[in-house]
């Protein structure tokens, strides 16, 4: 059983840059949907490179299994790890398909050529835009040493190891 560190943020203003920071730093994430038949599906997403203001980008297939998804179930959640850091964070909110050729230009980077080919005129190119409505987050210790010596000494004493900081915060 793991426990909730106690340390909250000075803020709900410090949580939210927290959260930006954390979110920027980020290329990599976790999206989960609900699939048509209730159960939850994850997949990795590569998130746009622009401002994070409690908006998330993602470029997709309009025929895509998780933009049929959202439009029947719009709830999602978005979970980022920093290894390097010892930082999470997990934001829910809602989705929608929100195609715009100009957003689509601006967004664009020739890493997502991979999927799809021929840049923002690949046919069936959809963006999808989450919008942010909570967030939680996790900063754990220093390091992995500071962690495993944290396990060790919960072990031996035991009492549950400090997580480090958390917070939650609403957009």
């Amino acid at each position: 059983m793991t426990s909730e560190p106690t340390s909250e943020p000075t803020s709900a203003a410090d949580a939210r840059r927290r959260v930006t920071e954390l979110v920027r730093a980020a290329r990599i994430c976790m999206l989960t949907t609900i699939g048509v038949d209730g159960r939850l599906v994850s997949r990795p997403m590569a998130v746009q490179a622009a401002q994070f203001d409690g908006d998330l980008w993602f470029f997709a297939y309009a025929h895509s299994a998780k933009v049929r998804q959202l439009r029947v179930n719009p709830e999602v959640d978005v979970s980022f790890s920093d290894q390097r850091d010892h930082s999470w964070v997990s934001l829910s909110g809602t989705a929608q398909e929100s195609y715009d050729r100009a957003r689509a230009e601006r967004l664009w980077n020739p890493a997502l050529k991979a999927w799809f080919p021929d840049g923002p005129e690949t046919g069936g190119l959809t963006l999808i835009k989450v919008h942010a409505g909570a967030a939680r987050y996790w900063d754990a210790p220093s390091g992995t040493m500071v962690n495993l010596l944290g396990l060790a000494r919960a072990a031996a004493t035991g009492k549950p190891p400090q997580a480090g900081e958390n917070g939650a915060v609403t957009f």
